[in-house]
């Protein structure tokens, strides 16, 4: 099978490093109980919202993101059997492009720079796309998996993933040949 990955919010963590960043410059902590359906801004005080936008924007903020607990061994598992390919709308933010494919090849050296897929739309051919954001699920005809997220908590249309032990079990439950 041919399985796409996105990374932020399933292979990166970017939440933990905006709260990182937001008590850093405000010596405030940021209340993050996370409500379901809501992005972490929605908890940032109106005056500063805007901050998180500054961060995304800035070189190095893709860089040194924490890994989502249990990606690395997963994807290489993934990797034994199927046809993986990390796809990021990394486009989005100019100076994530080179930071994404540095921590890539820092934390998954074993992905080929040939299977990395830096777009603004995610416009791909695939069997499965494991992605936080159903927007990337609109024009895919393949299998959907829904990767957990608090923004996405009330989203119920989709094939759910809490964790990366849950991806590995549910692409081992369906043959290829059944999706």
């Amino acid at each position: 099978m041919r399985i796409a990955i996105d990374m932020d919010e399933v292979l990166a963590d970017p939440i933990s490093k905006f709260v990182s960043r937001y008590n850093q410059d405000y010596d405030v902590p940021l209340d993050l109980t996370m409500e379901p359906g809501y992005e972490f801004f929605h908890h940032i005080p109106e005056h500063i919202n805007h901050k998180w936008y500054d961060y995304i924007n800035e070189a190095g903020f893709f860089r040194d993101l924490p890994l989502i607990e249990g990606s690395v061994e997963a994807v290489k598992k993934l990797q034994e059997e199927h046809d993986v390919y990390i796809v990021s709308a990394a486009t989005e933010f100019r100076n994530s492009l080179v930071d994404k494919y540095d921590w890539l090849a820092e934390h998954f050296p074993f992905i080929s720079w040939k299977n990395i897929v830096f777009c603004g739309n995610k416009i791909i051919k695939a069997d499965v796309l494991i992605d936080d954001r159903i927007k990337n699920f609109i024009d895919f005809d393949g299998r959907k998996l829904l990767f957990t997220s608090p923004h996405n908590l009330l989203v119920t249309d989709y094939e759910r993933v809490d964790n990366w032990q849950q991806v590995l079990e549910k692409i081992q439950q369906q043959p290829a040949d059944k999706l």
